[in-house]
């Protein structure tokens, strides 16, 4: 695919001056020909060599070396093309929520099973360079697997998700963070630690401590998580209907989107919204896409060098085959 995106070596393109001093030459050597040939005196002979000569397309040659020569250009110039490619090194902690709001059922068969079933396809999709791990939180929060590649790990723990009362979403993002961190100590190698990001799947609704801004609280932490370089993906599941039953009596448990939407902020991450289990796996599709790929300038002389080497040669054949010097 031919791209003008950037180039590396962009002085070459001093050698299409070059190139125009050479179309100059070759337009003023024609002109000077056609005069020469006036000087015949015998009009009744010129009018029989005139036909007998090359049309319009005797220029092509000429015209295709000058393209061929126009295409090397951009290729010696270094072109570079937009790429996306998948990321060799990165953690990705998925931190899922299971506190009692989560067995709701407004997302059929319940928010916390609809949840499983979209997190066990986002740990399939992720490129396989990733490393993933997964956390739990809901009165407290529990690393169930560190960071690694091995899929069927994560999906297991995945499946033994559990409810449990209580919200403390702070501790959550805290003990992602700590994963990360020592992860990070194991890996890192000159380099340094690999990108990392906290993938927030919860309802929103914090309970301990009830304040967001305390020192376990959610905005705290997502503050702490920014300073460290690890942006939080939120992902607000539920609607404003969901309800579940404790003790016989019938409890509301709406999503708080602005909750989860001010995590995201405070942590220099991105606000997702799913309302559906058909939303959820498009929101994991969507994260599976932004964190498993980067985007790297790779080099695109290629395309642009065959070109230029094919006008090259249909110059050279189109000159030989008409019996003529080539151009």
């Amino acid at each position: 695919m031919l791209s003008l995106t950037g180039f590396t070596a962009p002085w070459w393109f001093l050698l299409l001056f070059l190139v125009a001093g050479l179309v100059a030459g070759y337009v003023w050597a024609m002109r000077r020909g056609r005069r020469d040939t006036l000087k015949f005196s015998n009009l009744e002979v010129l009018d029989r060599v005139a036909s007998s000569r090359q049309g319009w397309w005797k220029h092509v040659p000429p015209a295709l070396l000058g393209v061929a020569l126009i295409f090397l250009t951009v290729a010696l110039s270094g072109p570079t093309a937009e790429q996306r490619i998948p990321r060799n090194r990165a953690t990705v902690m998925l931190t899922v929520d299971v506190s009692l709001s989560m067995k709701a059922t407004d997302v059929e068969p319940n928010r916390l099973e609809a949840a499983k079933v979209a997190a066990k396809e986002f740990a399939d999709k992720l490129t396989p360079g990733i490393n993933l791990g997964l956390v739990s939180f809901a009165g407290t929060a529990t690393v169930l697997v560190m960071p690694t590649t091995d899929r069927s790990s994560v999906k297991q723990a995945i499946d033994t998700l559990k409810l449990a009362e209580a919200t403390a979403t702070g501790d959550g993002i805290n003990a992602s963070m700590q994963a990360i961190d020592s992860f990070g100590k194991m890996v890192g190698g000159p380099a340094g630690a690999p990108p990392a990001r906290i993938v927030l799947m919860a309802d929103g609704g914090q309970t301990i401590p009830r304040e967001m801004d305390a020192p376990r609280g959610a905005y705290t932490k997502a503050g702490e998580a920014k300073k460290a370089g690890v942006p939080i993906s939120t992902i607000s599941f539920g609607t404003k209907h969901g309800s579940i039953e404790i003790e016989g009596e019938q409890e509301w448990v709406e999503v708080d989107d602005d909750a989860m939407q001010e995590i995201a902020r405070l942590s220099g991450g991105e606000f997702h919204k799913a309302s559906s289990a058909e939303q959820l796996r498009e929101v994991y599709e969507t994260l599976g896409e932004q964190i498993g790929y980067e985007t790297k300038h790779t080099d695109a002389s290629k395309p642009w060098l065959v070109l230029g080497t094919l006008c090259a040669i249909i110059a050279a054949g189109i000159s030989l085959f008409a019996g003529r010097r080539l151009p």
